[in-house]
């Protein structure tokens, strides 16, 4: 089994060790070590990235993982020069490992001030490559909701633990010790020893991940959005480094959203409501020109149109409309007259097509648009009133048009 480094020095960032056996792994070779400061995927943190060094030559690994039997693989870029019973260095990415201690901390701090406010333990932790996340479990059942100042005031506690530099210790205990110490989260199963991390005089609880020495290393901890899952409530989060680039990203998206708006970006918020309220008072606007426009459309091109065996057969290809357009004309023919037969088609990006009859016409719209569409490409369908489809080419519409009338009127 690998002996574990990073149990006892998260800052550990180099190392010595001795290749145990070199494996093939799914993406690509792996070596094993007698031990290792790399930490592998495991409790909700990503695995540590770096280097093995072999006679001066830098090998990259690109994923660390733990086997059933706790062994720990080091999946590298190209194991080709590295052999069973090699001597390497390992050499941590020092900024990875950093933000990974920041955000695993972090989340211990967060999720004991969720505890602590409103008895809501943390169920699961992830930690993405921008944010992380925790879920929560709501255990009061009058408590359906996570509100806006609950999570204001668990990340206002949260800070003030930073603030107050507390040492992050680990200890090794039984099983049955952890039990009489009142640990927030006990791990399930036996365990030999158990791994504790206490943030002094605020949490104490059962880990095997990596972490910094005192609170104030987590740096400032900012919760950004929350929501419902099965389970109870997600809340996104992330911490120092990885906080100051986010809120930095957060500014400047802002800042120039208040430039186009030319307001103070405090301002925000109102003007993009204002926006949405003008942008729907324009929608319901365009959306009664356009139904005023297709009436005054359907009216003339049925006085245009001359009845052939007792039936109006309307067709038109307009080159500026789409298909919004074309199937409230449809409709408007259709309902205008009881013998209306509408062959309709919109050219302009993305091209369609709209049948449909006057209800109590014998023809099928849906098998005609389907004729149509088996030449010029695409798919399509509906009922025997009224069918759509998208039509692959615009070439040829107006003559398949044409052709269809012509069968219609026999």
């Amino acid at each position: 089994m690998t002996e574990r480094l990073y149990y006892h020095d998260s800052f550990l960032y180099e190392f010595d060790a001795e290749v145990v056996d070199v494996v093939c792994s799914d993406p690509g070779s792996a070596v094993i070590l007698d031990r290792t400061a790399f930490y592998p995927t495991s409790g909700g943190q990503v695995f540590d990235a770096g280097w093995l060094v072999l006679e001066g030559k830098r090998v990259r690994v690109t994923e660390v993982a733990e086997q059933e039997n706790g062994t720990i693989l080091h999946v590298l870029e190209n194991a080709a020069e590295i052999q069973k019973g090699s001597r390497i260095r390992g050499l941590l990415d020092v900024d990875r490992r950093r933000d990974h201690m920041q955000q695993h901390s972090g989340q211990h701090v967060l999720s004991a001030a969720f505890v602590r406010l409103f008895n809501m333990p943390t169920v699961s932790f992830h930690m993405g490559a921008e944010y992380c996340t925790i879920d929560l479990k709501m255990n009061d059942l009058d408590t359906k909701t996570l509100t806006a100042a609950q999570v204001e005031a668990a990340e206002v506690l949260a800070n003030d633990v930073v603030m107050q530099n507390c040492p992050v210790e680990t200890r090794f205990v039984t099983q049955e010790e952890a039990q009489a110490m009142g640990l927030r989260k006990l791990p399930p199963g036996e365990r030999d020893k158990l791994r504790l991390i206490e943030i002094r005089d605020f949490d104490l609880t059962a880990c095997g991940g990596t972490h910094v020495a005192n609170s104030g290393q987590i740096g400032c901890i900012l919760l950004r959005k929350t929501e419902k899952v099965r389970q109870g409530w997600r809340v996104e989060f992330v911490c120092g480094k990885r906080a100051v680039a986010t809120a930095r990203r957060d500014y400047t998206a802002l800042a120039e959203s208040a430039s186009l708006l030319s307001s103070h970006i405090w301002d925000v918020p109102q003007q993009v409501r204002k926006a949405q309220e003008e942008a729907r008072a324009s929608r319901k606007s365009r959306e009664q020109l356009l139904e005023e426009l297709a009436d005054l459309y359907a009216v003339r091109l049925l006085e245009e149109t001359p009845e052939s065996s007792g039936r109006k057969i309307v067709v038109r290809t307009f080159p500026d409309r789409d298909l919004t357009f074309i199937k409230l004309l449809a409709q408007k023919l259709t309902r205008q007259a009881a013998n209306a037969i509408a062959l309709l088609a919109a050219t302009a990006e993305p091209p369609a097509l709209v049948f449909a009859q006057s209800p109590g016409q014998p023809f099928d719209m849906g098998v005609l648009v389907k004729e149509v569409l088996s030449r010029l490409g695409g798919r399509g369908g509906g009922t025997r009133d009224m069918a759509q489809g998208g039509p692959v080419q615009v070439e040829g519409i107006d003559a398949a048009l044409t052709e269809i009338a012509a069968k219609l009127r026999l």
